[in-house]
């Protein structure tokens, strides 16, 4: 499966109590169905081929033997499902009989995994029937042959190299120490669990937040299926809500009552890269486990759905605006500490009506307000030069006067001009020095200032354009607290509108919403016709596909090839894969040759899981060569044929 991405499902099949002929018929068809979308884990609920409410009709030898060759049938009648598919059913084994799940591939049954943890408390007594799998570990007489039967299985693909799926049974997930992390230690990164868990009032959001929790926390992805409303008899009602975790993400959920298939694309690669990450998982080569193997069909796993355009910004609004504003606050916290440990005076900034200058001053005076500082001891100055617009320097001066901070200004033109005779540089050839000249001279203003403020610069850069090096190298590229270091520029505007949003002063807001329209710009070569002439993005590309493409670099390590693939499902639509695969390359060969300006960089608080700074997430030579993250992406050149 290309790029270890497969695509899985639980079904609740429409079932009749105790009719094992029927509930095997609608398990098959909805087999095969699911298998026609590209799933290759199936999934069904406990108990399915019989029901979960036979209650004391699991003594009936005719029940028992009619699931067992209603098994024997499904498997058949399989044959050409590729993957897995796991079905429950009661077996009787030594004399005593099993809650288990049985596992099907390509005709045959794979091996038979008992429920361990019998639930015989409320409204449930499974031990009236069944007895626990608990540390078994035989062979049980199946159709012609002999099938393992134990609680410690683990099912391992020979297509794809870590894959490993293992199951466990309803409750087994609710006790104390449930089955699956054995398995997960073992070396299982896909646990599914086939439940019947009836409804009462609260379960539905207790049941979800167990199988996010258990995914995160075993680092897997978690299939549940669970009984639907075929089961609901008597006393109980069963609501089928089916669940697709991975990592503590909930990647699928079935309404309640409605019987219905779900469907979602996990990420193995993903998984694998997590546990090796992370150095507190520690897999153990447990013995008492039996790996059995089993194959899938080389193919290329439609993505779906899978992705966020903007993986820094939740998309939910309420979580979104709970999170602008904790990032809000960890950025002032820090800058407070800073400041109280530094004994500064006052804050100078460079403000010029962008964005990121923008969040940096509304960061200190936050700061400077749990301080019970005065917002007049933040300076922010503007710095006006060849190509400052009157639009952002208006907005740069009203944002001051609103945030009751001093406005200072200073025209660095003449200084520039200056520089450029005492160097023989000619202020009409508009290349790189003139621009770099006066992002240093503006550093060099800001810097002194503090000195002269007793006080110290808080930097404005984000984390997008430490990532493509889209700095001055000691110009904007330095301070002595960068506030907006491990911010993405698709998380600044968010963090911008949040602050217009709540702020409570529509005057300020309006400016705010005025700054959020001006086109991202470092507004280093003279306007024209008085409107701003250049535009970062038309240059470096895109920041929402460069936060894409950073944010699964760094936080999953994923190759470029990968990211591709996911950023044209991602964006269909939105951008060609031409245009994509242009600002790829564009973003590897920066993020490779400027990781010197990263390897120096200021303080600056972190706020999320990526993070560029040398002291912490990002310990990367200066001097490391892309060569062969280049050749990757030239095998990807596009072709109008192309693809996913």
């Amino acid at each position: 499966m290309k790029d270890g991405f497969i695509k899985v499902a639980a079904a609740t099949p429409d079932i009749q109590v105790a009719d094992c002929v029927h509930n095997t018929r609608e398990i098959v068809k909805k087999a095969k169905e699911m298998s026609r979308e590209g799933a290759r884990i199936l999934v069904f609920p406990e108990l399915c081929i019989t029901g979960y409410t036979c209650q004391d009709l699991f003594q009936q030898d005719t029940l028992l033997e009619s699931a067992k060759e209603q098994l024997l049938k499904a498997a058949e009648e399989l044959k050409e499902v590729p993957g897995l598919t796991f079905v429950g059913l009661p077996l009787e084994f030594h004399g005593k009989l099993y809650n288990t799940a049985a596992v099907l591939s390509g005709g045959e049954i794979l091996g038979i995994v008992p429920k361990q943890y019998l639930p015989n408390y409320g409204e449930f007594y499974e031990a009236r029937h069944f007895v626990s799998g608990g540390e078994i570990l035989d062979y049980i007489p199946m159709g012609k042959g002999k099938v393992p039967f134990g609680s410690r299985l683990l099912f391992t693909c020979e297509e794809m190299p870590g894959l490993t799926v293992a199951a466990e049974i309803c409750e087994d997930l609710w006790a104390p120490c449930p089955p699956s992390v054995g398995h997960a230690m073992a070396g299982a990164n896909v646990v599914v669990n086939l439940s019947a868990s009836d409804e009462t009032v609260g379960k539905t959001e207790y049941r979800r937040s167990l199988v996010k929790g258990q995914s995160a926390r075993l680092l897997c992805a978690y299939i549940y299926a669970t009984a639907g409303n075929g089961e609901s008899t008597q006393d109980l009602v069963f609501g089928g809500q089916n669940l697709i975790c991975e990592n503590g993400s909930l990647l699928a959920e079935a309404p309640l009552f409605a019987n219905e298939t779900i469907y979602g694309v996990l990420d193995i690669q993903k998984l694998k890269g997590e546990r090796r990450r992370i150095s507190t998982w520690q897999q153990e080569m447990d013995g008492s486990y039996l790996k059995i193997s089993f194959h899938l069909p080389k193919e290329e796993t439609l993505l779906t759905n899978c992705f966020e355009q903007n993986p820094f910004v939740p998309g939910n609004p309420e979580k979104r605006a709970e999170r602008c504003n904790e990032i809000l606050n960890i950025q002032a916290m820090g800058l407070k500490k800073r400041m109280e440990h530094t004994h500064c005076k006052t804050a100078v900034l460079g403000i010029s009506g962008g964005l990121d200058s923008t969040l940096a001053l509304l960061v200190t005076a936050r700061a400077m307000d749990l301080l019970g500082m005065d917002r007049k001891q933040i300076v922010a100055v503007t710095m006006p030069c060849f190509g400052t617009t009157d639009r952002t320097y208006t907005n740069a001066c009203e944002l001051t006067r609103r945030l009751g901070a001093e406005l200072l200004e200073v025209d660095i033109k003449k200084a520039v001009l200056q520089h450029f005779e005492d160097i023989g540089q000619d202020p009409q050839v508009h290349d790189v020095t003139f621009e770099n000249a006066q992002a240093r001279e503006r550093t060099q203003v800001i810097m002194d200032i503090a000195n002269q403020r007793g006080g110290m610069v808080i930097g404005t850069g984000d984390l997008s354009e430490l990532a493509l090096g889209w700095a001055t190298y000691n110009g904007d590229h330095m301070s002595m607290y960068g506030v907006n270091g491990s911010v993405p520029k698709t998380l600044v505007r968010y963090l911008v509108r949040y602050y217009a949003e709540t702020c409570g002063e529509e005057k300020l807001a309006q400016i705010l919403m005025d700054v959020l329209d001006t086109p991202v710009s470092p507004e280093l070569l003279p306007p024209e016709d008085g409107v701003i002439s250049q535009k970062t993005e038309d240059l470096v590309g895109p920041y929402e596909l460069h936060d894409f493409f950073l944010y699964y670099m760094l936080r999953f390590h994923f190759s470029p090839s990968k990211i591709y693939r996911m950023a044209k499902a991602t964006f269909e639509g939105a951008y060609d894969e031409e245009t994509i695969l242009k600002w790829l390359k564009k973003f590897y060969w920066r993020f490779f040759s400027q990781q010197f300006k990263r390897s120096c960089l200021p303080d600056g608080p972190k706020v999320g899981s990526v993070a560029v700074s040398p002291r912490g997430d990002l310990r990367m030579p200066s001097d490391a060569c892309v060569t062969v993250w280049m050749k990757e992406i030239e095998k990807l050149e596009y072709t109008p044929d192309s693809v996913l």
